[in-house]
């Protein structure tokens, strides 16, 4: 829907800050092309195309996904009650061998598609033929940071491979669909890649100016090996290969040394928390009150819908603030506050695009979410709105997406996309794949 300004009037802006406060603004916005140009108590009709009443609504930011496998909506309850490398393993490797270009488009619209009707505007995504995964991005209307999924298991040729595809990636696609659309490097994690492959990423990333995205610390066997291998804790070994900046995304960071967490800080990491996930694989609960504790930036992540199994951020702010307080056994550690904070402007510092996105300022881009109010899990609305949206609420509360000044959903109905035939061609897709793994097993 092409609208240059759009009004949104009679709500309550819902603004949260990095350092885990949130302010209760004034309560009409105008959107004039992709950015916020005016916040204001109350601003005349006249000045727009386009005019939302927002009443009974608040106005947040768009919701920022820091770790994501969009494609993998596809794998969905493929696997379930399964620890990481059986999960692995056994089921999503040999599902992805017959992964291909349109399997690949009909995921990431899914996956799309879930973000946009949950409220999440932005996404960072690790994944295979990225270059789909942007086309999808491009016609969905949402904001993506795309970095390809770089395994070279010490093979010099597949390295080679890896950094063409991740390269390319960087190329065609960084700053394109309006600026929607920017680049990372990927490597997958420090066990499916070398000491070579970790070095280059770091010098490529240097010289194209781009971040980059890896798992770390997620299982505890991921520990153990790291120190049987190189004689230190990944963290360590990546502060070794001199690979740590404030570049990173590290996604996961489950079992961390106090050592790790210094260099964490020391290097101004940004850390990914996938609470879902993380709960899902038992691979346990990461430290964000300590990494909160020591001003370390941290984000939320949703990881694919094949470990998770959905995309829903409002699902995943209640389990970071849950997990947090039954893990310490202290109620007040990371507030709804914080948790709010986390899946907002956190995000945008964590991808690098908190001057743009991930709070509602003037002058910043125009992704906005209402959140309906006037539904039974929102009655009453008790003293605390952020405490609504973090134990409360979920994906469906949200009425109207906005992102880059586009409409993408308004009253819960799509502007963007055929929800009707995305579903049909992602199960067409996996029904396709089961059978082309079943005979390939024969």
């Amino acid at each position: 829907m092409e609208t240059n300004n759009i009004l949104i009037k009679n709500g309550t802006i819902l603004n949260p800050k990095s350092n885990g406060e949130v302010g209760y603004g004034k309560s009409s916005i105008l959107i004039e092309n992709d950015r916020i140009s005016l916040i204001e108590d109350d601003i005349e009709d006249g000045n727009a195309e386009k005019v939302i009443d927002a009443d009974g609504k608040i106005i947040m930011p768009g919701l920022i996904n820091t770790h994501c496998h969009i494609p993998m909506t596809l794998f969905r309850s493929l696997a379930d009650d399964l620890e990481l490398d059986s999960w692995l393993n056994d089921h999503i490797w040999p599902m992805e061998a017959n992964l291909n270009s349109e399997y690949t488009y009909n995921g990431a619209l899914l996956g799309a598609l879930e973000m946009i009707k949950s409220g999440t505007t932005t996404f960072s995504d690790m994944y295979f033929y990225m270059g789909d995964v942007a086309r999808a991005i491009d016609k969905a209307g949402i904001r993506a940071v795309l970095s390809y999924g770089m395994i070279d298991f010490g093979d010099g040729e597949k390295r080679e491979n890896e950094f063409r595809e991740n390269i390319d990636l960087i190329k065609n696609y960084n700053n394109t669909s309006d600026g929607r659309i920017t680049t990372m490097f990927g490597p997958h994690s420090i066990y499916t890649t070398s000491p070579e492959l970790i070095k280059r990423v770091r010098s490529e990333a240097n010289k194209y100016n781009v971040g980059i995205h890896i798992h770390m610390n997620e299982t505890q066997k991921e520990i153990k090996d790291s120190i049987e291998l190189n004689g230190m804790r990944p963290f360590e070994y990546l502060d070794d290969l001199g690979f740590l900046s404030s570049d990173v995304v590290a996604a996961h960071c489950v079992w961390l040394s106090d050592n790790e967490i210094s260099l964490i800080k020391e290097n101004d990491v940004k850390v990914s928390h996938n609470p879902c996930s993380n709960a899902k694989l038992a691979s346990g609960i990461a430290p964000v009150s300590k990494l909160l504790e020591n001003d370390i930036c941290v984000s939320i992540g949703t990881d694919g819908a094949s470990s998770n199994n959905n995309l829903d951020m409002f699902e995943e702010m209640k389990f970071a603030a849950l997990l947090q307080k039954v893990s310490t056994l202290d109620p007040e550690v990371l507030s709804a506050e914080q948790t709010v904070a986390a899946a907002t402007i956190n995000g945008a510092r964590a991808l690098g695009l908190d001057k743009d996105i991930g709070s509602i300022e003037e002058g910043k881009k125009a992704d906005i979410i209402l959140v309906d109010t006037n539904r039974p899990n929102f009655t009453p609305l008790g003293n605390s709105l952020c405490a609504n949206i973090v134990y409360s609420a979920n994906g469906d509360n949200v009425d109207t997406t906005i992102c880059n000044g586009q409409i993408l959903m308004e009253n819960r109905k799509l502007n963007t996309l055929d929800e009707l035939s995305i579903l049909e061609n992602a199960k067409q897709s996996i029904n396709e794949m089961i059978e082309l793994k079943e005979n390939s097993e024969e």
